[in-house]
């Protein structure tokens, strides 16, 4: 049996066990299984892979996509830049991370960019968020990150300086944070929607549920809108490949 999974905390908003079963049983991979293993703290990874013998590969999602990488035999280039890693492919006991979030972020971003979208707002800074930096920065897209935490970064903002003018010229806003997430989906970050018009292009990392009150914050101003669902499906079949491939 070749046993595939995913490691976080929490578990209960993702999609990757349905997905994956539904994918097993339309492909008729009987000998494939895909199971969630929530983690209380990374250092339980240790545990886990001695129990599952059987593990080709695993999926890493909050919190641990930047705290795994000490656990990881060796890095791939492309998530090494990055620092975070969301895709493990398990092999005679060598454990390589790659992150396959930036590949179905940029799929999934470009076709709705034009000449308008020169300045971007990242909100949060954490593994999501470092994907996203990097495929940006890869784009030519000049973008400022967005926390709650103080820091001395030039690039990196509180949600409370973002004023009228910003708003003015960042007309591509992208939420990485959990924040309006499932099970609290009546929460959104704390930015000025009123300023928000057509010219903006809101995109949420979150796909559970389909329009968060972020989303429908911007919609409601004239917005364009995209959630995470197709991202997730194209990183999804992206580390599918990673994990079957006999080269990597």
């Amino acid at each position: 049996m070749n046993v595939y999974g995913l490691i976080g905390n929490p578990l209960e908003h993702s999609f990757s066990q349905q997905y994956f079963t539904e994918k097993f049983e339309k492909e008729n991979l009987e000998d494939c299984r895909f199971e969630l293993f929530p983690l209380k703290d990374i250092t339980e990874l240790t545990a886990l892979l001695s129990s599952q013998v059987e593990l080709k590969g695993l999926a890493a999602t909050i919190p641990y996509k930047e705290s795994v990488i000490p656990f990881l035999t060796t890095v791939e280039k492309e998530a090494a830049v990055i620092g975070a890693v969301n895709c493990i492919k398990i092999s005679a006991g060598i454990l390589t991370g790659y992150n396959t979030d930036s590949f179905g972020f940029e799929r999934s971003l470009l076709p709705l960019l034009d000449s308008r979208h020169t300045k971007a707002l990242i909100l949060g800074s954490g593994g999501s968020s470092k994907a996203v930096q990097y495929v940006l920065r890869k784009l030519g897209i000049e973008f400022l990150v967005v926390s709650r935490a103080a820091s001395t970064k030039k690039d990196i903002i509180q949600y409370d300086t973002i004023d009228e003018e910003m708003m003015k010229q960042y007309l591509l806003i992208i939420n990485c944070s959990p924040v309006g997430m499932f099970p609290n989906e009546n929460y959104e970050p704390h930015i000025p929607y009123q300023h928000i018009n057509k010219n903006h292009l809101l995109f949420d990392l979150i796909y559970r549920p389909a329009e968060t009150k972020f989303l429908a914050l911007g919609k409601k101003q004239g917005a364009a809108t995209k959630n995470g669902y197709e991202m997730l499906l194209i990183q999804a079949e992206e580390n599918w490949k990673i994990w079957n491939a006999t080269n990597s």
